[in-house]
């Protein structure tokens, strides 16, 4: 027997008209190089149709790829609904790759049209006589330069000539909507098709009071690159409930983000742990009013404890860790406190908010053994992490199913390594293949790089194995010290030694502490351990 419920298709078509109907005067602020730029959600839903009208004078059909190589700003929210809302499928393109991978990513996506900031124009020029598919480029920005990319439209003048009345086509919840492409750390970069319902279910999910909790008294200043995942879904769950959106623009820096925090009064914050590493070091030396910030979002990779710790003693912040992949939306778990937990000691409470967390609802989560088995949640034994849900991923764009990501009953394998505790707090270890197999046991890098962290005098660290004659795989430490540290003279790998002592057992030590700069970043903004064992290749371990 079936129920009896309406056939109502989950469209982003309904939060688009949810953000114009009930909160129409809600503010989206962008910082661009002219200065502070707002609109209101009422101006969104009118430029959206209007931007409706310019793609299909440009020729976009249903289905077609539409990609836009952007920074945060409004306009990019403009073609985050106009694209899919018409039919269309939204293509994010990762402005940080190399020029030869987002020549890859573009013809294999097969994009008809994409928009550009134009001070973006530079990265599509090299190549643009390799792109078949390409009909022509929109470029954003003050109509003066559209270097050599033909043919070209000025956005502004477009949408200046467009009707301004559209009628919104009833799409197929189970329709494409968007595209994003792996970061390709690990070969060619992997497309991720994500559907209406997919977006619609997990712009609800980040709205619940035990995930993120956005309404609409919120402000969110979106650091995630909209390139980045959707921006971690925020966008549209903020339209989905009307919380204000704050966009960073290209300005990017740490005075930059803390001023945006105080003058737009901003309540949550979403980025990758290195900006909040950058913005912790900055407000060392400067003082803001974070007052209305009421949480801190993190995501991408591990933060640090201490600098968990640090927010939430120095600036009253609190930290929500969160993690996910492109490949799951990406929200798929939020480290939450529960509620028996808000009277433990300080000490244990931060070691929760140092775990990547709970699956959120919709999500299903197991970890398993090398033969596929499932393992206990005991906080102890470590897995491969293994999810499911209605916004994960089953197959790759245009590619077939492989058992590499994909089991035979369904689930996808992430290739990161966790334990789960008793409480379902998923705490990840590592990358599979960023683990260190020392004498037959395994070494967490992300463990080891979060105790080093720790030591006031170093602002980060990476770990990366090297091979060893004896013991297989040994740990090198790369970190970077603080200012401060730097002009006093540097850290030695006896005084790091001394500093672990007692907080990870005494064969985890890194048997060589290398000092640099600055660490290399992955396209996402974490640590690009693949640059390091490149640099690193030929390094030899002291043998004492």
């Amino acid at each position: 027997m079936e129920g009896l419920m309406m056939d109502y298709q989950l469209t982003l078509r309904h939060i688009l008209e949810l953000a114009h109907r009930l909160h129409s005067r809600k503010q989206i602020v962008s910082r661009t190089a002219q200065g502070i730029e707002r609109c209101t959600y009422g101006d969104l839903y009118g430029r959206v149709l209007r931007l409706a009208n310019v793609l299909a004078e440009l020729g976009v059909q249903p289905g077609d790829r539409v990609a836009t190589l952007a920074f945060n700003s409004y306009r990019h929210l403009e073609l985050y609904f106009a694209i899919p809302c018409t039919g269309a499928v939204l293509h994010t393109l990762n402005l940080r790759l190399f020029p030869h991978q987002l020549e890859y990513i573009i013809n294999h996506a097969e994009d008809k049209i994409i928009f550009v900031d134009a001070p973006l124009i530079p990265l599509l020029e090299g190549f643009r006589d390799k792109l078949p598919s390409v009909r022509g480029f929109v470029i954003m920005g003050d109509g003066s330069d559209t270097g050599a990319l033909t043919p070209s439209h000025d956005y502004e003048t477009l949408m200046d000539r467009a009707a301004g009345d559209y009628e919104l086509p009833d799409l197929d919840e189970n329709s494409a909507a968007a595209m994003c492409y792996t970061s390709g750390t690990t070969g060619d970069p992997k497309g991720v098709l994500y559907s209406h319902r997919a977006l619609f279910l997990h712009s609800m999910a980040e709205t619940m009071a035990n995930t993120i909790g956005l309404s609409e008294v919120d402000t969110v200043l979106v650091v995630v690159p909209q390139f980045h995942a959707n921006a971690w879904g925020l966008p549209y769950a903020c339209a989905m409930v009307g919380a204000n959106q704050v966009f960073p623009g290209s300005f990017m820096q740490p005075h930059e983000l803390a001023q945006l925090i105080q003058d737009e009064k901003v309540t949550v914050a979403a980025g990758v742990p290195t900006l909040w590493i950058g913005l912790h070091e900055h407000l060392k030396h400067k003082t803001y009013d974070f007052s209305n910030l009421r949480v801190m979002i993190s995501g991408g990779s591990a933060m640090p404890r201490n600098l968990i710790e640090a927010f939430q003693k120095e600036h009253g912040v609190s930290v929500l860790h969160a993690w996910g992949m492109t490949e799951t939306t990406p929200l798929g778990t939020v480290s939450r406190l529960k509620s028996h937990m808000t009277d433990w000691p300080e000490a244990s409470r931060l070691d929760v908010q140092a775990k990547q967390g709970v699956p959120v609802p919709g999500i299903e989560l197991r970890i398993v053994d090398a033969e596929g088995d499932p393992l206990p949640w005991d906080g102890e034994t470590m897995g491969e992490v293994q999810v499911r849900g209605p916004w994960v991923v089953r197959q790759y764009f245009k590619t077939p199913v492989s058992p590499q990501s994909f089991t035979d009953d369904g689930w996808f394998r992430t290739g990161d390594v966790a334990t789960v505790d008793e409480e379902g707090f998923m705490c990840i270890t590592d990358r599979t293949k960023d683990l260190i197999k020392s004498g037959g046991e395994w070494i967490s890098s992300v463990a080891l790089e979060n105790a080093i962290m720790a030591h006031p005098e170093v602002v980060e660290c990476a770990v990366i194995a090297l091979p060893h004659s004896k013991w297989q795989e040994r740990p090198l430490a790369i970190a970077v010290l603080t200012e401060d540290a730097r002009a006093r003279g540097r850290l030695t790998k006896q005084q790091i030694g001394d500093f672990l002592e007692g907080k990870v057992a005494s064969w985890w030590k890194p048997d060589d502490v290398v000092f640099v700069d600055e660490l290399p970043k992955t396209s996402v903004g974490k640590f690009n351990k693949l640059a390091l064992r490149e640099r690193f290749a030929d390094y030899e371990l002291p043998t004492a």
